[in-house]
């Protein structure tokens, strides 16, 4: 009997443990949604936090109901905004910037290595890039 009566509390201390775990993880994402959040005054979130202490579990999922659309919104854009940046410093790093696209079709050409329409069409390809638009083919 005692072997099941210890099966029984390693359960519940890995359920416990399991749901403590993801409290923490919702915890950190609403504070850090609250200070990400540009639209709330300091006071509102100064608020929020207060109440997370306060009245953690009914706080968060009041937060959640409250503000989950908008936190959805400010992860992905700040995600964009990271990605946009890192591929913003990997061409300045690689040179492969527009500019540089073109200077080394231009030498490509001049050198007679490509022609005329070849170097049109890597011309507008980097372009492209600039604008956002893909090249006509």
């Amino acid at each position: 009997m005692d072997y099941i009566d210890s099966f029984w509390d390693v359960l519940w201390i890995i359920i416990v443990t399991f749901a403590f775990v993801a409290y923490l993880i919702l915890l950190f994402a609403i504070i850090s949604d609250l200070f990400r959040d540009s639209k709330s005054s300091g006071w509102a979130k100064a608020a929020w936090v207060i109440f997370l202490f306060i009245l953690p579990l009914i706080t968060a999922l009041v937060y959640l109901i409250v503000k989950g659309d908008g936190m959805a919104k400010r992860y992905e854009s700040a995600a964009k905004q990271a990605k946009s940046e890192q591929d913003s410093y990997i061409r300045e790093v690689a040179g492969t910037t527009p500019t540089a696209e073109i200077a080394n079709a231009k030498a490509l050409l001049d050198s007679g290595t490509i022609t005329q329409a070849e170097f049109d069409s890597l011309k507008a390809h980097a372009l492209s890039k600039t604008s956002g638009t893909a090249p006509a083919s």
